[in-house]
């Protein structure tokens, strides 16, 4: 198992999407949300992503590329 800490950074459009739901479930990735806010016009998650290292990067890749600024937070931490 492998854990990276990210934050998430939302644009508008993307605001009411469960995002994190569809990690989970497209990746098998579990999330923590440790600090989050949203406003109608924009909002952050920092969040602790725990898989598969090979998972996680997939999970990011993939928000990624639906507009979600994904800063990492650390190193992936395998255990």
């Amino acid at each position: 198992m492998a854990t990276q800490r990210v934050k998430l950074i939302y644009p508008e459009s993307l605001i009411t999407r469960p995002v994190l739901s569809e990690v989970t479930l497209q990746f098998k990735v579990m999330s923590n949300i440790r600090r989050a806010a949203v406003d109608e016009g924009s909002g952050w998650i920092i969040c602790e992503l725990e898989g598969d290292a090979e998972s996680i990067r997939r999970a990011m890749d993939w928000v990624a590329s639906l507009g979600v600024e994904v800063e990492g937070l650390g190193d992936v931490v395998e255990s």
